[in-house]
């Protein structure tokens, strides 16, 4: 994509993916409040704010605001997501005074999934797909993440599970395996009407990674959208992921910070 259409492709996603967001599942509630989208999810949900139309005047009135609710709820955590043109130019520095601190940028990535779900992937010699159609495959997703990430991630499994209960139809997750053993995973969100599928959580055993699963599992979930007539794949990518996405033809829509608001203990 050449620079004109990433910008239009930017307010696109802008406009469907953050001001006029669609709760990530059945259990959450998107609002907006004054001058912010936000997401209130109970239990182990993601909570957040999406989008937010700030200046210099109304910023620290806005965050101190939107730490009430979340702190108001019992919220033991909270996430504003930041992208690099949000205004005011300062919201980081500012969303650093009122306690919050940001995790490791991602750089936001968005390809056509027509010429993604043509690329030529073949399965690497002993590998298979499995996707995930319940529980069991489910815990076979958080093995593999936790073999690839080290970490262990409660509120992605009671996403994905709440997802294939309520709403199959947009989620689509699958498990590489070596014979019975799972060795990468990665699943894909599509929320009703929207012009952009979220590829998430792709992640690959260390003893099994330059072998071409990554890039399987992403031609294999652009097959899936594709079919779904779905025109672009987003990602929040990691510094490792992305020079491979961009190879297979991802255009850089800009960069995303998690800023995070940690409920003092006690």
């Amino acid at each position: 994509m050449d620079h004109d259409e990433l910008l239009r492709v930017r307010a696109r996603y802008d406009r469907e993916m953050r001001r006029e967001a669609l709760p990530d599942s059945t259990r959450a509630r998107v609002e907006r409040a004054g001058a912010v989208v936000r997401q209130t999810t109970p239990g182990d949900g993601w909570n957040g704010v999406l989008w937010s139309d700030l200046d210099e005047g109304t910023a620290d009135a806005e965050i101190a605001a939107q730490v009430a609710h979340f702190a108001g709820r019992g919220a033991s955590a909270f996430e504003w997501k930041l992208y690099g043109h949000d205004r005011p130019a300062d919201l980081g520095e500012r969303l650093r005074a009122a306690g919050f601190t940001p995790e490791p940028a991602e750089t936001l990535l968005v390809g056509r999934t027509d010429e993604l779900a043509s690329l030529p992937v073949e399965p690497p010699e002993g590998i298979t797909l499995r996707p995930v159609t319940d529980e069991a495959g489910v815990d076979l997703v958080m093995q593999v993440h936790a073999g690839a990430f080290g970490t262990d991630r409660p509120g992605i499994r009671q996403l994905m599970l709440s997802l294939l209960e309520d709403e199959p139809e947009t989620i689509a997750a699958v498990v590489a395996m070596a014979g019975d053993t799972p060795v990468s995973a990665a699943r894909m969100e599509m929320r009703p009407g929207c012009s952009f599928a979220g590829l998430w959580g792709g992640g690959t055993l260390p003893q099994w990674r330059g072998r071409g699963i990554y890039r399987l599992l992403v031609a294999h979930r652009a097959r899936v959208a594709a079919e779904r007539g779905i025109p672009y794949l987003q990602v929040d990518a990691s510094e490792d992921s992305r020079p491979i996405l961009e190879r297979l033809g991802f255009g850089v829509l800009g960069v995303t910070v998690p800023w995070v608001w940690t409920a003092p203990a006690g």
